[in-house]
């Protein structure tokens, strides 16, 4: 007797829908961009965990889930994105209370951050975005902590110094906020 083969394939069976998976991303995320992001993202984890779909007929049920997580971790990257820059504000601008700032942070912060050395870049990410703690960064890298402490000083002054000369005069009067510098 013949083995019965599903009538669709679950990866066709989540393309298919990818409209509505964007919809719903979209919705959540309240940013197109952000919301295709995330989408790819579960696009690539579901394509390497099919194979291990007990299910096939639930897959749409189940690629929501895979893109409900991708949806909660790109929500966490953004607040702790928002944290970072927060924190190099406080540290560029201390006069400047934190509640006082606008929600818009200047996106020369993140072009900057980027052309950082990449050992300034690691710990700008892991602790400032990722928000791990600079003991746990100190033991993923191999580094004690002190010397973590000053890589992420070093980091952040450093971040502070590029984007002050990028951005000048805007970033003088209460930090890159409400940015007006158009680089």
């Amino acid at each position: 007797m013949a083995e019965s083969m599903p009538t669709h394939d679950p990866l066709e069976q989540i393309l298919a829908r990818r409209a509505d998976f964007l919809a719903f991303a979209t919705k959540r995320l309240g940013d197109r961009a952000a919301a295709e992001d995330a989408l790819q993202e579960a696009l690539a984890k579901a394509t390497t965990h099919v194979s291990g779909l007990d299910d096939r007929a639930h897959a749409v049920a189940w690629f929501y889930r895979i893109l409900e997580r991708r949806i909660i971790d790109q929500r966490r990257r953004d607040q702790t994105a928002k944290k970072a820059h927060e924190a190099v504000l406080a540290e560029s601008h201390p006069h400047v209370e934190a509640v006082e700032r606008a929600p818009r942070p200047c996106a020369c912060v993140t072009r900057e951050a980027e052309s950082l050395k990449p050992e300034y870049e690691t710990v700008l990410r892991r602790v400032e975005l990722d928000g791990a703690s600079v003991t746990a960064f100190a033991k993923e890298s191999g580094l004690s902590p002190t010397n973590a402490r000053v890589r992420l000083f070093r980091a952040r002054a450093a971040l502070r110094s590029k984007v002050e000369r990028r951005c000048g005069g805007c970033c003088e009067n209460g930090g890159c906020v409400d940015c007006t510098c158009d680089h």
